[in-house]
């Protein structure tokens, strides 16, 4: 697979993570018993890369506690040439691994935006320059032992290995490693490491060759434009060049919503409509690969099967996985299921969706979702801003929401003005039934509906009201709200 994808141009850094690293918030689940050593990672992938003579086109990194110049050179060895360090530098940073990074209670300030632990934190960035100079004197010192000048010379040179003798470790015993040290027999002419840039053809991409002649009129003098094109799935991130350029013209605040309105029939590939800005929208009559509204920076998208189309779309997916991830504003509106994790990370944009996959709004910090259908398992894991409407028809979506951090409350007077108005919208641009249906029956549907609210972004936004209701605004009001909230937080912890 990894090959396939390094010929079709798709790569050109590939990051082989081994088990050992992660974030300080994950669960010891994962931190004891996922993911293999990268060591066997980096072997394998640099093996099966070079038997290809792929090598030469892409460059291979590996993170996972590399620590030490020995790390490095092993790594190097086995075949990479790039290595992420992460935990180390914390550590000189001050980190004393509470294994708290989400729960902003960090006590040397290094994972929290408490500004009182934050007066804590005593890292320099001389102290993580002085610690890679270490590393780096160290890897020069196991080059010179070795007889190499360069990193480079010494990318898969495995015959520089060697494993230990007599282990007798009940634990290692019956292990068969020889593969990992194995060097392929290949031309000495075949590259092994990276030496070609690879062309990933972005001159003939949709954005290139058509979206920017018909965008020339609002790119250059803000001008309204509306065309209609075929898409297929091998046209990637389109649109984003293009929003690249409005944002470079016209900054953060854009020009009025649908300034640039494309309207596209067919199959869209992956990131359609990746970081689109403020007065783009797009529409898409088919159907969209993963990561549809990547990023979405502003922009409305628009997702509804084909107007000849004989399935109900309420009960076939319609675009992928990982929809609106890390989106930070904007609106969307998807007449059909969504993939799995859908909306992770989103932190402003404002979607309508008619069912999603497991995972959903996953690690949300903020905007609005509303699903007019049902959900996959685990959904609202690490969701600590922004609310989701769930249209719970079956009355047994408390058994897929993951309550660790969120509540599962009734919808109020200003939810359902909310509601009706997205779902309003959704109709008027999808032609959706369900929303039809539930709009038509609004007194009775609307009872059905669940809102999940993150715990504490519900108790700030209590605290935001009552600091408003007391005369303050702006700044003083933040920062009164954040004190009432810490307060509240420390009292509900027992601290």
């Amino acid at each position: 697979t990894i090959a396939a994808g390094v010929a079709k141009g798709h790569a050109d850094v590939i990051l082989i993570s081994g088990s050992s690293g992660g974030t300080g918030a994950s669960p010891q689940s994962s931190i004891q018993h996922a993911g293999l050593p990268w060591e066997l990672g980096i072997a394998e992938t640099h093996q099966t890369l070079l038997l290809n003579n792929l090598r030469s086109r892409v460059v291979l990194e590996t993170d996972g506690q590399l620590k030490t110049g020995k790390d490095v050179a092993i790594a190097a060895l086995l075949g990479a040439e790039e290595y992420g360090f992460s935990t180390s530098p914390l550590i000189v940073l001050g980190c004393i691994m509470m294994r708290v990074c989400h729960l902003d209670t960090c006590p040397v300030g290094v994972a929290t935006q408490n500004p009182e632990l934050r007066k804590k934190y005593m890292g320099e960035p001389s102290h993580v320059v002085n610690y890679l100079r270490f590393v780096a004197e160290e890897l020069r010192e196991i080059m010179a032992k070795l007889g190499f000048r360069t990193v480079n010379e010494m990318i898969g040179r495995t015959d520089k290995l060697k494993t230990r003798d007599a282990i007798n470790h009940w634990k290692a015993k019956g292990l068969e490693l020889s593969t990992v040290f194995t060097k392929p027999d290949v031309p000495d002419s075949w590259g092994t490491y990276r030496q070609i840039d690879q062309d990933h053809g972005i001159e003939e991409s949709l954005d290139e060759t058509v979206l920017m002649d018909i965008c020339k009129p609002t790119i250059e003098n803000g001008e309204p434009v509306e065309a209609s094109l075929p898409i297929k799935n091998t046209n990637r991130t389109v649109g984003t060049i293009v929003g690249s350029e409005l944002t470079r013209r016209y900054g953060l605040d854009g020009l009025p919503e649908d300034t640039i309105k494309i309207n596209f029939n067919g199959s869209a590939g992956q990131s359609f409509g990746a970081f689109m800005p403020k007065s783009m929208t797009m529409e898409l009559e088919g159907d969209s690969n993963d990561y549809i509204g990547k990023g979405l920076s502003g922009g409305k998208i628009i997702v509804y099967p084909p107007k000849t189309s004989t399935f109900k779309a309420e009960d076939n997916i319609i675009i992928g996985n990982v929809a609106f991830y890390g989106a930070t504003g904007g609106e969307a509106y998807i007449r059909g299921m969504a993939g799995e994790r859908f909306c992770v990370r989103n932190s402003g944009v404002h979607a309508v969706v008619e069912s999603v996959g497991d995972h959903g709004c996953e690690y949300m910090t903020g905007g609005r979702v509303v699903v007019l259908g049902t959900t996959g398992r685990n959904f609202g894991a690490g969701m600590s801003g922004g609310v989701a409407y769930i249209y719970d028809e079956q009355g047994d979506f408390d058994k897929r929401c993951n309550t660790e951090m969120v509540s599962i409350e009734t919808i109020d007077d200003e939810d359902q003005n909310f509601l009706s108005s997205m779902i309003q919208n959704h109709l008027d641009y999808t032609d959706s039934s369900v929303a039809k249906m539930i709009l038509e029956n609004w007194s009775e549907t609307i009872s059905k509906f669940k809102k999940v609210m993150p715990n504490d972004y519900k108790r700030m936004l209590q605290n935001i009201k009552r600091v408003e209701e007391s005369g303050l605004s702006g700044d003083e009001a933040m920062m009164a709200a954040f004190e009432a909230n810490k307060s509240d937080l420390a009292r509900v912890s027992g601290n």
